[in-house]
């Protein structure tokens, strides 16, 4: 089975967003990975609302939304009318996740946690079955193009193992220095999915960039 790929509009050229989305559209890319920051959760700015309204009516792909912020349960609404297929928020600023991730179902989206590196698998023991998606952050979150940490293919093993024990569908999803060395080892630990910026928006050729993810089995 091959992975899902989700390139992150985080490393596109912001002066070109609209061609870059085109590309994914034109691509064998399976999702569009957007990354909503604030600059308090983590040290960086990035997509508001107004970018999001822009890109759902152009892009032919799920919206893969990721909330980097400290209250992300405000914005159900409307990422909801914006088209938003997963929204997924981060395990760090949810003291009520079971909450939270049946609220995002309810309002027809697939609910999605992150875990950032120094959080353990294990936190989701009880809310497992509430996520349709769950996202590895293989680098600290905030910026693009940092350095793969190697302790993550540990982690996806164990989340891996979790999934599989209960029959569950959730995806596992992986978000931080993916390319070709390290997406291989990603997918033969038990990635479902794999969030690629630099290494498709920075290739000399985005298409095969995509296609060479695509031609990795599990």
């Amino acid at each position: 089975m091959s992975p899902i790929v989700s390139p992150s509009l985080l490393s596109a050229d912001f002066l070109h967003l609209e061609e870059s989305v085109k590309m994914i559209n034109q691509s064998n890319a399976d999702w569009l990975h957007i990354d909503v920051m604030d600059g308090v959760f983590v040290p960086n700015l990035s997509f508001g609302f107004p970018i999001l309204e822009a890109i759902s009516p152009i892009c032919r792909k799920p919206l893969d939304v990721h909330l980097m912020i400290v209250d992300p349960l405000k914005f159900i609404e409307p990422l909801a009318k914006v088209g938003t297929h997963i929204m997924n928020i981060h395990y760090e600023v949810s003291p009520h996740l079971h909450r939270s991730l049946t609220a995002i179902r309810a309002a027809g989206m697939k609910s999605g946690v992150t875990l950032n590196p120094h959080t353990p698998v294990e936190v989701l023991e009880d809310v497992l079955e509430e996520c349709d998606l769950v996202l590895l952050m293989s680098v600290n979150p905030g910026f693009g193009g940092q350095k793969f940490i190697h302790r993550t293919l540990e982690k996806t093993r164990r989340l891996r193992r979790m999934i599989d024990e209960r029959g569950l569908e959730t995806i596992l999803e992986v978000d931080g220095g993916v390319n070709a060395t390290t997406a291989p080892l990603l997918v033969e630990a038990g990635a479902d999915a794999l969030v690629a910026g630099s290494y498709v928006f920075g290739h000399a050729h985005p298409f095969e960039a995509i296609d060479g993810l695509k031609a990795l089995c599990r």
